[in-house]
């Protein structure tokens, strides 16, 4: 921790080093006592946060922000007390990554979803949030040996999964290699241990070479007249790892495990030496990429080239500015790091337009998993370059089509679309776009918009955000009936009416989750796939089944000479079924006289009369008229090791038995004979292990 002082003292002055000093002080007294699950004081991993961002320059505020990112969360500290004694720029940045709290989620995995969410939102407004965020992840990756295994693993995915791609986005390699080494350590640890083993043995092995190499180029700098840096960097484990698996090689066949780097002043110098580079050694085909032409969506410049050396081994070599090399190492960070010009603001915004695109979509999602998952589509994604008539360069996701390339273009392109050209020719617009590809789009005023067929052919998030936002904006009155249809035919076809489990009540349930203000907006999100027809539905049945007291089945409040059944020694009298043992024509029954409600009909083997011995005055003999007719529920419980598997069988040997289920364990029948033969049906599935009648057991 005294090395954290020491490097604010180091690194700011005046104003701020008072802040960061404050900032600190505050942090070590709300975190006093606090442990870590090593068993080390609390207080260490905001110091190593606050570290982290030391490094890669990042300013005042931010920095004090790590002191405080836990304290919200986790110590009495309240947000007014930030701001009293921090200000509003610093309380932004804190609130920005603290969890969500006093909300109720249904699951772990919803509550993670909704924190980074909200993370995102937070970062769209101060892309600092995400930066704080990724220290704070890097630290704690760096101290996952103490969490258990199941733990360990769950938290290197999550991290492979989202923040290594976010670190990439951002240009912040640093970090990036460090958490995907990480993340390789406790997903492959047998992996890991190998590349750490053997790694270190082939750099020493071909330690001369690379010197042979860096001396060569540095040669051919002075003979250029050309003042620059050459040195070689070895690749971390994770990048090694990737490519003995994706091109199924071993460690020994790897020979590019050192990529040598040159760094000049000028772009005209990263060509002219490149060109020379050429003449010295023969290049690979197929291995020369130029991203300073068309840089990657993170802003990464460089040349990458990969030649045949003397000695016939393959050698990866990238050329580079200084300013180049700046935003490869630090990205997003250089921006503080190096202070940069007012100038230069139109390259820092053009870094973070893919954030903006993302907050566009987001609003368009009303639920966290569903924008976890088009998150990490859109984080994977950039990986097809193409360009416009005029040489814009656009980035892509793999497979994208045009309709793709409409819509990262303008809204309203994709709108008005109605074909396109690919290198001049007329193509489909579900067609695959390949890199390097010219594409233009063809559009009328006279089109009515997008068809919903697109939404299964577009690749990007974006352009499926947008699609569903024409949908919601310009066909509402549709929306609202479809989406009414939709949930009507899905009840009824679960053995509902929509009108009946779609109350005010229910509704309120629905509109807390989605933050719907109507049940035409609730239609309306369901008629142009905001969400599923599922989401919106097993909330109401499950609200339906939970709060609506569950009325008991009749067949008939009837005399009992018209009701189907004979009670002995009784006439006149209403009779009705009891709901505890649902009797259906050939079970053996018996009649209960209630006090003012007639004769309730029970099973003979029904618990309840048992219970009733002591009153056996009020017991009545009971038999089936002749020829009775009508429908009658039954109830029957399953069990199986897996609740998927008992529906799946059910509603199978039910739709066999052209039988209709009215509840979820409540199946319309004809008798007796029918509920024998659905229950054998049911028990002949081996994956089933028990059916029985209810208020049998």
């Amino acid at each position: 921790m005294n090395t954290v002082l020491q490097m604010i003292y180091d690194n700011y002055t005046g104003e701020d080093r008072e802040l960061l000093i404050r900032a600190y002080r505050y942090a070590e007294q709300a975190h006093s006592g606090q442990k870590r699950a090593s068993g080390e004081a609390y207080f260490i991993h905001p110091c190593a946060v606050a570290q982290i961002l030391i490094e890669l320059g990042l300013d005042s505020a931010t920095v004090a922000a790590a002191f405080l990112h836990d304290v919200i969360e986790d110590t009495p500290v309240t947000e007014e007390d930030i701001r009293r004694d921090f200000g509003d720029e610093v309380l932004l940045l804190v609130s920005g990554v603290t969890k969500l709290d006093k909300i109720v989620f249904k699951s772990r995995e919803e509550e993670e979803a909704e924190n980074f969410r909200k993370i995102f939102v937070a970062m769209a407004k101060d892309i600092r949030v995400i930066i704080i965020k990724l220290a704070d992840r890097l630290h704690n990756m760096r101290s996952l040996n103490f969490l258990s295994k199941e733990r360990q693993i769950k938290m290197a995915q999550e991290t492979l999964d989202i923040y290594t791609p976010l670190a990439g986005r951002l240009g912040i390699s640093q970090i990036k290699c460090e958490l995907e080494d990480l993340c390789l350590k406790y997903l492959e640890p047998e992996a890991y241990e190998y590349l750490v083993e053997n790694i270190h043995q082939k750099l020493y092995e071909r330690h001369n070479f690379v010197d042979f190499v860096v001396k060569e180029i540095k040669n051919i700098l002075e003979e250029s007249n050309i003042e620059g840096e050459v040195f070689g960097r070895p690749k971390h484990f994770y990048s090694i790892y990737k490519k003995m698996k994706t091109q199924n090689k071993t460690l020994d066949q790897i020979y590019d495990l050192t990529a040598v780097r040159v760094i000049v002043n000028t772009v005209d110098e990263c060509y002219e030496v490149f060109g020379k580079i050429h003449k010295r050694w023969k290049p690979i085909p197929g291995r020369i990429k130029d991203y300073i032409a068309t840089p990657k969506a993170n802003m990464y410049q460089s040349l990458h080239t990969t030649v045949v050396t003397n000695f016939g081994q393959p050698f990866e070599i990238q050329i580079r500015t200084f300013e180049m090399h700046r935003t490869a190492e630090f990205g997003i960070a250089a921006h503080w790091k190096y202070k940069e010009k007012k100038a230069e603001d139109s390259a820092f915004t053009e870094r973070l337009s893919w954030i903006r695109e993302v907050l566009d979509w987001e609003g368009g999602l009303k639920d966290s998993k569903e924008f976890m998952q088009s998150l990490k589509t859109e984080l994977y994604s950039n990986e097809l370059l193409v360009f416009t008539p005029k040489g814009k360069v656009i980035s892509l996701p793999k497979d994208a089509t045009p309709i793709d390339f409409a819509y990262a273009i303008h809204s309203e392109v994709g709108n008005r679309c109605t074909g396109a050209r690919v290198n001049s020719k007329i193509v489909p617009l579900d067609s695959t776009l390949q890199t390097g590809d010219v594409v233009e789009i063809l559009t009328s005023t006279n089109s009515k918009g997008p068809s919903w067929d697109w939404l299964k052919i577009v690749k990007s998030s974006s352009a499926r955000a947008k699609i569903k936002q024409f949908f919601k904006r310009e066909m509402k009155e549709e929306n609202v009936k479809l989406g009414k249809s939709m949930l009507e035919a899905e009840a009824k076809h679960r053995g509902y009416a929509l009108s009946d489990i779609l109350t005010e009540e229910s509704f309120a349930k629905v509109a807390e989750k989605f933050s719907f203000s109507s049940q035409d907006e609730m239609f309306a999100s369901v008629g142009y796939g905001a969400i599923t027809v599922n989401q919106v539905l097993f909330r109401l049945i499950d609200f339906y089944r939970k709060e609506v007291p569950k009325p008991v089945i009749y067949r008939g409040e009837t005399s009992s000479d018209s009701s189907g059944v004979i009670v002995k020694g009784m006439s006149g009298l209403l009779t009705r079924f009891a709901g505890c043992c649902n009797p259906v024509p050939g079970d053996e029954i018996v009649g209960f006289v209630s006090r003012g409600r007639g004769v309730v009909i029970h099973r003979a083997d029904c618990p309840n009369v048992k219970t009733l011995e002591a009153e056996k005055g009020r017991i009545l003999p009971a038999e089936w008229a002749a020829g009775g007719s009508g429908r009658f529920v039954a109830g029957i419980v399953i069990k199986a090791k897996d609740q998927g598997v008992a529906l799946s069988v059910l509603t199978s040997v039910v739709s066999d038995m052209r039988l209709m289920i009215t509840g979820v364990t409540n199946i319309r029948l004809n008798g007796k004979e029918d509920i024998d033969l659905l229950i054998k049906k049911i028990r002949a599935d081996e994956r089933i292990t028990e059916v029985f009648r209810t208020a049998t057991k």
